[in-house]
């Protein structure tokens, strides 16, 4: 069995003195018997990562091994070197006679390998009704015919692997129908790895699913089952979305507030039986001004949180302002609390109540666990963006309790986001998940961090967890 490994590979694309992209901890491996689709949002590497894997990039570190003796690619990039190449020789031809362009007849047949399969080329040439072209220039051909060209030149050269990056970008339904059938029959003899974005073009012998972002291949999965497959596909859905939040119900949500100062501790301390768990700690918190509270298990991280909510008693005996008004003036803890956006594993744990997925977004308009008055048709529409927007329109009336964990985790996210608080805390959001859905949420958590609608504080065990958009740090390990 031949196959490619990647071990630990760190891989530049571009110059030597200028890398455009950079492709890091890049463990793989694609044997003879397996064919591989990339999944990720636009410019998180997945051309990048088919490049390290056919030699085309600059490796930094770690080693590539490959018994793969013939390759192709079909990519834009491609495209674009050809469409290059043909511009070079339209010059030459303009200015001193030297090169002549070439047919698309004699693209198709320069360099051909020994392997060349001319059944197989007469069959895509008829099939993608491409005969009338071969006596053209490239230049005169469209995006989608020069497309076929290269799927017709690199597909008969009978390669043991191909990448097939967007492959069926700018071809009709026909030809697309037509290339699925070839694919199929030519996956029993070939290894393909795709790249794509629409998840209606999957073909159906597609084996091994890996996930990419910022440059790595986060996740592999080998014959993934239903729910691994429908967690890579809401994490992609969230790559794709542009995340507008939606509008508010001005009737439920929270009281403006416009002092730049958020919340303000001086050296605040929490005891309990003569043991101090944290004391002259000093924080300040501006308005969109996004925090990471990081901690061991013990060092105090619900307790800090706690003195800001009112739900810990001690915040009366430390010297606390929390959205104007001084701790112990007399406040009620709700003219706090509705300033205030909040989720943690123990309101998850808590959040037992079978109503559907659409009502436990509206639950979050009246801040209860449940819903128990009418939603209005504004609240309505507002859950149903938001449902939208995470790709979850479909479960609309599927109840709570029987949706996946993930899932669950993303809807109480969206009810406490309703409102638009001031303030959204997320203790520990990702808590108990697998690392797909891990990731939908650290996704969800950056994208409303650039809304700029709410100050986020994101809480979590490892202070080395960056979060995009997050750019103030408190350490319970060393905040003084």
């Amino acid at each position: 069995m031949k196959s490619i490994e990647l071990n630990n590979v760190t891989a530049s694309l571009g110059t030597d003195e200028q890398a455009n992209f950079v492709v890091s901890n890049l463990t793989w491996q694609v044997t003879s018997d397996q064919h591989w689709l990339l999944l990720g949002g636009n410019g998180a590497g997945k051309s990048a990562i088919t490049a390290v894997l056919l030699d085309q990039a600059n490796i930094v570190s770690g080693t590539r091994s490959c018994d793969f003796e013939r390759t192709e690619i079909v990519s834009s990039d491609l495209q674009k070197q050809l469409i290059a190449a043909e511009l070079l020789a339209d010059q030459d031809d303009i200015s001193d006679g030297k090169t002549s362009p070439k047919l698309v007849s004699e693209l198709i047949y320069q360099q051909s390998s020994p392997y060349f399969d001319e059944q197989l080329c007469q069959q895509l040439i008829t099939g993608f009704a491409f005969a009338p072209l071969l006596k053209q220039r490239l230049r005169a051909l469209s995006t989608g015919e020069t497309r076929k060209l290269m799927l017709i030149k690199a597909l008969s050269n009978r390669p043991e692997l191909i990448v097939l990056d967007e492959p069926f970008d700018g071809l009709d339904v026909e030809s697309t129908e037509l290339l699925n059938t070839i694919l199929a029959d030519l996956s029993t003899s070939m290894t393909m790895v795709f790249v794509l974005n629409r998840l209606d073009e999957i073909p159906a012998f597609v084996s091994h699913y890996g996930y990419v972002s910022a440059g790595e291949l986060q996740h592999q999965l080998a014959t993934p089952d239903d729910k691994q497959r429908d967690d890579l596909f809401k994490l992609l859905h969230l790559e794709h979305t542009d995340l507008t939040i939606p509008n508010k119900d001005v009737a439920h949500s929270a009281p403006e507030f416009n002092e730049p100062e958020l919340v303000r501790l001086r050296n605040a301390m929490v005891s309990y039986s003569g043991k101090v768990i944290f004391s002259h700690l000093n924080w300040t918190i501006k308005a969109r001004q996004h925090w990471q509270l990081s901690g061991k298990n013990g060092s105090g991280k619900t307790c800090l949180l706690n003195l800001i909510t009112g739900d810990n008693p001690q915040c009366y005996n430390n010297d606390i302002k929390v959205f104007g008004f001084q701790r112990g003036s007399g406040e009620s803890i709700w003219q706090i609390k509705q300033y205030i956006g909040y989720i943690s594993n123990a309101l998850h744990m808590e959040y037992r109540v079978s109503i559907s997925a659409l009502n436990t977004i509206v639950s979050g308009f009246y801040d209860s666990i449940g819903l128990y008055q009418k939603p209005t048709q504004i609240q309505l529409d507002i859950a149903m963006q938001w449902l939208a927007l995470l790709g979850l329109s479909e479960l609309k009336n599927t109840p709570f309790t029987q949706l996946s964990y993930g899932d669950q985790r993303m809807l109480l996210i969206a009810r406490a986001m309703v409102k638009h608080p001031t303030l959204l805390i997320l203790d520990e959001p990702c808590l108990g998940l697998d690392e797909a859905n891990r990731q939908r949420v650290l996704l969800l958590i950056e994208k409303i961090c650039a809304a700029g609608s709410s100050t986020v504080i994101y809480v979590n065990h490892h202070a080395k967890d960056k979060i995009t958009g997050i750019e103030h740090y408190l350490d319970m390990a060393d905040f003084r």
